[in-house]
């Protein structure tokens, strides 16, 4: 049989589609079922390196995490990587198809389409269930036509839908009333229920407002998610809040840990470890804010580096690393990061930029050069230096970097050929910089980092642990608010 299907879209964006999403799969895989989460059309600058070698929304992969599966391409089988204002990278299957100006990927949609359709179709074959993840809102007006991401996928396959709301935002009743008046009479069936998230105090006072948005629609709220503080789960894309973290030391153990934060920066989820760890205070340092003094800065990831360098220099950058590196503080390049670190970036074939040649930071001795093929790996390793901590990541870039800093490896890495290196230090060993995403993941390399950068009691932390926590704590919460029996019937 064919697997049954649900879908959960959303009133607007960061409704909680996600954690809805996660959390139902995480109950169907406590139950016995062979579940796994999709999403037709994601658009993000989080991504993961898929088991089969490709390349999908970080949100996908935390819930293939919650269903106790491995990631695959097909759990989200187009993704859009915003490279300018008007433009994007389209990931189709797990691999680039090139860059798309708006208006060239409308016309594209048909297409990417029947790429949904065949990944949808191969995840039902094996499956009991497929949790779909709808993306923004279905009732944008002006991008329901040629529609893969919402209604569109829902009324190709008839799948049954569920609306999720953010009482958080304000205006919950409003969003969900408006929601559905915008869509028309067979696709406002589809709606089976409503979920209203993020909800503060007492839920009792709530219910004459459900009684009248259910007289109102016609549609049943299947519950009230409260906020549940303390989660710790992969962002899909926009920058988190700060982090309310408990300190378990005095101000004298606490290492102090900034990021700029990029206008194209990718791969952010880096620094969950680091923003959850209750010896470090983490600040991502947003456009117009004072350059903090830090213990640690580190650059990150980007979609379009010689753009967002470009950025660097016109909020100050550049003159601050140099100050920051000149009163001993220590630098991280990460990915992006370290092209930024080098002498120069290439970009012959205009992949990212129509500018040939960038100058970097000058700070290692090394050139990259922007190359059509992506590297896209999951891989495991270790430090080089000390005690040689272990480290696990993933590499996505698809810059080719040369040069004698690199005769100072960073890390030594498995490969398809045996051990490969990978990074840089410096020579007055200040300056570190690598290719690999989650460097700070695994618990020794996290400890022995912030070592480096001078807290000398750093305590190990678990990231990983705590993150099969929250998606615990998370599907706990739901299994407690929602009636699920009503939900598994409305998938029947």
């Amino acid at each position: 049989m064919a697997a049954s299907t649900l879908m959960i879209q959303g009133t607007s964006s960061d409704a909680g589609k996600s954690t809805l999403v996660g959390a139902l799969c995480r109950l169907a895989a406590r139950d016995g079922k062979r579940v796994a989460p999709f999403k037709p059309q994601n658009m993000s600058l989080n991504s993961a390196v898929t088991a089969d070698g490709g390349e999908i929304g970080r949100a996908q992969a935390w819930q293939a995490l919650a269903a106790g599966i491995a990631t695959e391409v097909d759990m989200n089988p187009v993704l859009l990587k915003p490279n300018s204002d008007l433009g994007a990278q389209v990931i189709v299957h797990g691999h680039s198809r090139g860059n798309f100006e708006a208006r060239a990927y409308h016309h594209y949609k048909p297409v990417v389409m029947q790429a949904v359709l065949e990944s949808y179709e191969r995840l039902r074959a094996k499956c009991d269930l497929v949790v779909v993840e709808g993306a923004g809102s279905p009732a944008e007006i002006n991008l329901r036509e040629g529609d893969i991401a919402n209604m569109g996928f829902a009324t190709a396959v008839q799948c049954p839908v569920i609306l999720v709301a953010d009482i958080d935002r304000g205006g919950v009743f409003a969003q969900i009333l408006g929601t559905l008046a915008c869509l028309p009479d067979d696709e406002r069936a589809l709606v089976k229920g409503i979920v209203i998230n993020k909800f503060r105090g007492d839920v009792g006072l709530l219910r004459p407002g459900i009684d009248w948005i259910e007289a109102q629609t016609g549609k049943p709220v299947f519950g009230v998610v409260p906020m549940i503080p303390g989660l710790w789960l992969d962002a899909e894309d926009m920058l988190p809040h700060p982090a309310h973290v408990e300190r378990t030391q005095g101000d004298a153990h606490v290492l102090k840990v900034v990021v700029p934060a990029l206008p194209r920066i990718s791969n952010h989820t880096d620094f969950d470890p680091l923003r959850a760890h209750p010896q470090v205070d983490f600040h991502f340092v947003r456009a117009g804010e004072p350059l903090p003094a830090a213990d640690l800065v580190i650059l990150p990831g980007s979609k379009s580096v010689q753009r967002d360098l470009a950025w660097l220099r016109e909020q100050g950058w550049e003159t601050h690393l140099k100050r920051h590196l000149r009163y001993g503080g220590k630098l991280i390049g990460i990915c992006g990061g370290l092209q930024m670190l080098g002498r120069e970036l290439h970009d012959p074939l205009g992949i990212e930029s129509p500018v040939a040649c960038t100058p970097g930071f000058g700070l290692l001795d090394y050139v990259t050069r922007l190359a059509p093929h992506k590297q896209l790996v999951n891989t495991t390793g270790c430090m080089t230096t000390g005690a040689r901590a272990a480290v696990r990541g993933y590499e996505i870039h698809m810059g080719v970097t040369e040069g004698p800093a690199l005769a100072r490896p960073l890390l030594s890495l498995h490969g398809e050929d045996g051990l490969r290196h990978d990074g840089a230090i410096s020579e007055d060993g200040q300056i570190l910089a690598t290719y690999l995403h989650g460097l700070f993941d695994s618990p020794d390399a996290c400890a022995a980092l912030l070592k480096w950068a001078g807290l000398d009691d750093a305590m190990r932390v678990d990231h990983e642990a705590r993150r099969l926590a929250s998606i615990d704590m998370l599907a706990d919460a739901v299994a407690a608010s929602l009636d699920l029996e009503a939900i598994w019937r409305a998938v029947r």
